[in-house]
């Protein structure tokens, strides 16, 4: 039985979500577990970690940035200072595991945990690698991940398939007219969910605000909830207020992204790990616009993983203002369509992942 266990990353939703996730499953298993976690300072889990129950370090870490800036040049100060707090973190608390599931803070957190003798394992939520997780890999006990093929990454005989943990209240059936009444929606018409990731996404939104008369004008038959992000709630308010149309819900954050995918007959989102995962899990069709802005363009990757199955359509990022609202006014109104890619997103679905996962954490402190 697992005790004591560190787990480690962050950094958007679809990091933080999952761990958060692993760490519910493994409280439900040992009651008296301690669970610590370790993030990034100044990053999204430093408030999602405490707010869903369990402490926190976080380190200095930070990314490299894409152009020559002061951050970069104290980057090599930064992640010395990180492995040592980390090498500090895992001498003082003391775990039997380190878990990893991406994010800037996994990397230090994990090198010493392997220098330490600490078992590690690494939850790879997307359907590429990322760099940091492939160098983790070579002494991790077990690599858990999402997409057949990973074998091209990491060594074959480390690889489990479990699929994504997904948040826990996805794995509730909601009453669709429980989520139309919380979002205040018309039955009678056709809801589209568009959702840019836990902050946002620029151009997503700009595609929605720069053709808001044309979304007014279809309010007899179509309703969309808008989750925006933080950064530009303030300026997309005053445009939809502005513009008058009473058939767009705007919202910075969905706390019940539940509710708010039960009132959906179409959602366009981003193809981040933990999106596709929770469409796939509840059957949705889905219009996907992989971000350009993420390494190695792993979005892209987990968007074709379900094109090609017949299981989501995609546009590009730079497709949205030409396509965007012709594509989904095209779904809606194909019925025939929707059912399939329902019907085939459900069938790629992992219920099951997070207590998998959390099997194979057991089984990394055993052997």
């Amino acid at each position: 039985m697992i005790e004591r266990v560190i787990i480690s990353g962050g950094g958007t939703g679809g990091h933080i979500f999952p761990a958060v996730a692993i760490a519910d499953e493994l409280k439900n298993r040992n009651p008296k577990i301690q669970i610590l976690f370790v993030g990034a300072q100044g990053r999204m889990e430093m408030e999602k970690v405490p707010q869903a129950g369990y402490a926190i370090e976080g380190l200095p870490i930070a990314g490299l940035q894409r152009k020559l800036t002061l951050s970069n040049l104290l980057l090599p100060y930064k992640i010395a200072k990180s492995l040592l707090k980390a090498r500090g973190i895992i001498r003082s608390f003391k775990p039997q595991l380190v878990i990893g599931v991406g994010g800037y803070a996994s990397g230090p957190t994990l090198k010493m945990a392997n220098l330490l003798g600490i078992p590690t394992l690494i939850q790879e939520q997307n359907s590429f690698a990322g760099k940091t997780n492939k160098l983790l890999a070579k002494k991790a006990k077990t690599i858990c991940v999402a997409y057949d093929g990973m074998e091209s990454f990491f060594s074959i005989d480390k690889i489990v398939l479990t699929g994504n943990p997904v948040r826990k209240e996805m794995s509730v059936q909601v009453n669709r007219a429980e989520a139309l009444e919380y979002f205040k929606l018309d039955p009678n018409k056709k809801t589209v969910l568009v959702i840019g990731g836990s902050l946002g996404a620029r151009s997503i939104n700009q595609a929605i605000s720069n053709e808001i008369e044309n979304w007014k004008a279809l309010e007899n038959d179509i309703q969309v909830v808008w989750q925006c992000g933080k950064l530009y709630y303030e300026n997309l308010s005053e445009i939809v207020e502005k513009s008058g149309a009473k058939n767009i819900v705007l919202h910075q954050f969905i706390q019940r992204m539940d509710l708010a995918y039960a009132s959906a007959d179409v959602v366009v989102s981003r193809a981040g790990a933990l999106s596709v995962s929770e469409l796939c899990l509840l059957g949705k069709a889905s219009i996907l616009v992989p971000s350009p802005n993420v390494a190695e363009d792993h979005q892209t990757k987990n968007a074709m993983s379900l094109v090609v199955k017949n299981a989501a359509i995609m546009l590009k990022d730079n497709e949205l203002n030409n396509k965007l609202m012709n594509t989904v006014k095209s779904l809606l109104a194909n019925q025939t369509e929707i059912t399939k890619l329902e019907s085939n997103s459900s069938s790629l679905a992992k219920p099951h992942a997070t207590k998998e996962i959390v099997d194979e954490c057991e089984k990394a402190i055993e052997a």
